[in-house]
């Protein structure tokens, strides 16, 4: 009796795992150090934009956000420490493990929130009578982000 013909050793190839991270879901991945960035510069840039804005006849007047004092230059310094820390990030260099970046990126989210407030509730009595400009709201709008960068941040560091 003849053995039967043998075949080939049968190769096992695994089937390729659907990837956790496919590219219609990977944006969202990152998504929170991506707003970091954006929301920070957004913020440092909205400072020179017009905070208020006075309108008297054919004559419009704004003023920037650098020119309303110094609680618009501690949030352009907010804004370019949250856009630092990410490119120190990107470069590697890492705060200490006791530090968490998302939560010095929600407290400089939070510090700004409160010194835009500030702006938009009162202002100043040298600009009087203006009105709230586009450049503020804008603010209000970027620093808001940078809380939420922060958190979306946190919840990738889990």
């Amino acid at each position: 009796m003849e053995s039967p013909e043998t075949y080939p050793p049968e190769t096992y190839e695994p089937e390729e795992p659907a990837d956790r991270f496919a590219p219609d879901a990977a944006w969202l991945w990152g998504a929170g150090e991506r707003l970091t960035w954006l929301s920070g510069l957004v913020l440092a840039l909205s400072t020179l934009m017009g905070w208020y804005v006075n309108t008297t006849g054919d004559l419009t007047v704004a003023v920037i956000g650098w020119h309303t004092g110094a609680l618009a230059k501690v949030v352009l310094l907010i804004g370019l420490a949250v856009v630092a820390l990410h490119l120190l990030h990107a470069a590697g260099i890492d705060l200490p493990a006791t530090v968490p970046e998302s939560l010095v990126v929600i407290v400089l989210g939070s510090l700004a929130t409160i010194l835009v407030l500030v702006r938009v509730i009162s202002i100043p009595d040298d600009f009087q009578p203006a009105s709230r400009g586009i450049g503020l709201w804008i603010s209000l709008i970027a620093a808001v982000a940078v809380i939420v960068a922060g958190l979306l941040r946190a919840s990738e560091e889990l």
